[in-house]
């Protein structure tokens, strides 16, 4: 887009919303405005920064009720996206912001923004990020109701996200399968979700590194949670936390306690996910080296912070 164009569309949203709910704060109690927000994002120094920008924006304008402002923001922020960039940020991005496009109802840029990130996931070197990728996009595509609805689309992108779950390193495998089992869940692909978490599961199951099998197990559960299957995500929380707390190494035991603290949170039992972080916590500070020890804690803290609010 030429930067004249893009200059004249960043006028013409504010001064929409100026004369409509532009003005509103984003959040309750005061905060930036929805203007504030677009200024902002226009003056990021990149085209994912500020599509990111117009995002946050177009989520705050659908929140004060703004649904033609919301649309059109979040449609610069989908232009921002169409030049050259890095795979790795913009893919996922793109995903972003093609599901609230189908949020709204606008369906045609959400398939275009979609179909996008899937050609670009291409350029993604990691394995199980590229997988996330494609069944992200996937969930966007088949979901009814707040996705496109297109269940061939779906079909074909979670149909390429299991076969490149299928060749991540199986220390990884699980983390992989989980995100595309999600997907289907999403996607309304019950069958082929069943499948999958079968799958997951016996994957998680059959290794023997800890921290791995931790995870692993962590990653089945909030499936099978996702799923209604309550009774089964607890069995397997338990034993991923038994995993967990095997661990010899201080920082592999916090990450490890993190990510079933993460699960469990999600499977609705707070409580216990406090008691892991605690753990997790304590583990963190036993970390020998001091830089690793404050990226651990903060980590965990951070979690703790989030499950407290």
């Amino acid at each position: 887009m030429p930067a004249s164009f893009s200059r004249l569309l960043f006028i013409v949203v504010v001064v929409s919303l100026v004369a409509g709910c532009g003005t509103k704060s984003a959040k309750k109690g005061g905060g930036m405005t929805v203007q504030q927000r677009l200024e902002k994002a226009e003056k990021e120094p990149t085209p994912e920064k500020q599509s990111a920008g117009y995002l946050r924006a177009a989520r705050a304008q659908l929140a004060s009720g703004d649904t033609t402002g919301a649309r059109d923001s979040a449609r610069i922020a989908f232009d921002r996206l169409k030049g050259d960039g890095d795979a790795n940020t913009f893919a996922p991005r793109l995903v972003d912001v093609g599901g609230f496009l189908a949020e709204l109802g606008d369906k045609k840029p959400a398939k275009e923004a979609i179909l996008r990130a899937a050609e670009l996931s291409a350029g993604v070197a990691d394995a199980v990020r590229r997988t996330k990728i494609l069944a992200d996009a996937g969930a966007v595509a088949g979901e009814k109701g707040k996705g496109i609805g297109d269940a061939a689309l779906a079909k074909d992108l979670l149909t390429q996200a299991i076969a490149m779950a299928d060749s991540v390193e199986e220390r990884f495998r699980s983390e992989a399968l989980a995100a595309v089992a999600l997907g289907c869940t999403r996607a309304g692909q019950a069958e082929t979700a069943a499948t999958l978490v079968d799958k997951l599961e016996e994957s998680a199951k059959a290794l023997e590194e800890p921290r791995a099998k931790a995870e692993g197990l962590a990653a089945a559960a909030s499936v099978r949670s996702e799923t209604g299957k309550k009774d089964e995500a607890k069995a397997l929380l338990a034993e991923a936390a038994a995993a967990a707390k095997s661990i010899d190494r201080a920082e592999g035991r916090a990450y490890a306690l993190l990510a079933v603290a993460n699960a469990t949170a999600a499977c609705g039992d707070k409580k216990q996910a406090l008691a892991l972080l605690q753990e997790a916590d304590k583990a963190a500070n036993k970390v020998s080296d001091p830089a690793q020890q404050k990226t651990t804690m903060d980590k965990v803290r951070t979690a703790i912070a989030e499950l407290e609010k």
